[in-house]
């Protein structure tokens, strides 16, 4: 059995190999990062037989095409996290030397060490998915940044605008800006403007408040200077583009979900970009021995302490993936208020004395044993078979 250790890298690899004894049969190696270095490994591998274990850390998008290369040619090989691979060099030395070739043998010296899972084959579709929902994230922080600007413009032009809105930029008060972009236009906005504005908030924006605003814009503070202007209607033009994108990405991202439709997606209250969400980032759960694993992948379980006399929990260790914590607490909500059986554990953990941020994260904890049987056993979802 020959265990081979790749650490990745942007622009090269490097390769270390040893036996089953932990004796070097290949001192580690660089190979570039292209079509060459490729074929000098895949000849290399092929070279050692079919008892081969592969093994690197898990380095985002680095990686993806050395991945796509292995499966391609019909090689297994399993990914780290480097947080394990990190704690794992420690255990070995006290010394600080790092390079490259150092971590590709300590790679294949822990892949010695681990049960070897290997990747699921037909990744593809989750990468996919897993690079969606995080360019879709990226994208709302970008979305959420333009707001904080258009407001810091704002409160400079129209001060009184966005209170009037209750600290909010709805669909109306964005379209009130886009449209009427001074305080000026504003107040001299007309009955047939109401009817425009109205009918876009489905009736929700009155003729009192309609007036209010007018009386706000014709005896506010704010200052229309040219510049500050141009400032908002740039940054209006790049929400608006932001937020066309963000759709189209969200589009694609139901898309592929619906494709592979995994039974969370019969759970009440989890929604498509919320189940591509989870299942990207775990990928594959059969891969996992207990639903505990998925509670230590996403960093939702608590710190734990003891030393002689001395024993205590800590909080949430938010070691893993922040997109998948943020969904599954996202979940917790509309899972209470759609699902009688979540909502019921909610109340009790309340019951308890548990603060609402606790009692949200024994709801997600929950979520996720469920999550796991569904995905595990390829059931869907009966509220009736819950403990």
């Amino acid at each position: 059995m020959y265990f081979v250790g790749i650490d990745i890298s942007k622009f090269k690899h490097d390769c270390a190999i040893i036996d089953d004894l932990g004796d070097v049969v290949t001192p580690s190696w660089s190979f570039r990062n292209d079509c060459q270095g490729f074929s000098l490994l895949a000849e290399l591998l092929t070279n050692l037989g079919k008892d081969v274990k592969i093994g690197f850390e898990s380095t985002g998008h680095y990686g993806q095409n050395l991945k796509l290369f292995l499966e391609s040619n019909s090689f297994t090989f399993m990914e780290f996290n480097p947080l394990l691979i990190s704690r794992f060099v420690r255990s070995k030395s006290l010394r600080k030397t790092k390079t490259d070739s150092i971590d590709a043998l300590l790679i294949a010296q822990y892949l010695m060490t681990v049960e070897y899972k290997p990747y699921p084959a037909s990744f593809y579709h989750l990468d996919k998915l897993k690079s969606l929902t995080r360019f879709r994230d990226s994208l709302v922080r970008q979305r959420s940044r333009q707001l904080v600007e258009l407001t810091n413009v704002l409160d400079k032009i129209f001060p009184e605008f966005k209170p009037f809105f209750k600290h909010k930029f709805s669909v109306t008060a964005l379209y009130i800006l886009s449209n009427y972009a001074t305080p000026e236009k504003i107040a001299n906005m007309n009955s047939r403007s109401y009817e425009a504005i109205r009918k876009l908030s489905r009736g929700k924006f009155t003729m009192s408040a309609f007036v209010q605003l007018k009386t706000l814009a014709r005896n506010t503070v704010g200052q229309s200077d040219d510049y500050l202007l141009h400032e908002m209607d740039v940054l209006l033009a790049l929400y608006n583009q932001l937020d066309a994108k963000i759709q189209e990405i969200e589009e694609q991202v139901v898309a592929c979900i619906r494709g592979i439709n995994p039974p969370m997606l019969s759970i009440p209250g989890i929604g498509a970009l919320s189940a591509a969400i989870i299942l990207s980032e775990y990928g594959d759960l059969s891969n996992y021995d207990s639903p505990a694993k998925l509670l230590s992948f996403a960093g939702l379980e608590p710190g734990y302490f003891q030393s002689g006399q001395s024993e205590h929990t800590g909080r949430m260790v938010k070691h893993g993936s922040s997109h998948l914590r943020y969904a599954l607490m996202n979940c917790c909500l509309p899972l209470i208020t759609n699902e009688p059986v979540f909502a019921e554990y909610y109340a009790k953990k309340r019951a308890e004395g548990k603060p609402y941020r606790v009692a949200m994260t024994h709801v997600a904890k929950k979520l996720l044993r469920v999550i796991y049987t569904l995905q595990t056993k390829n059931v869907t979802y009966d509220p009736g078979l819950i403990r």
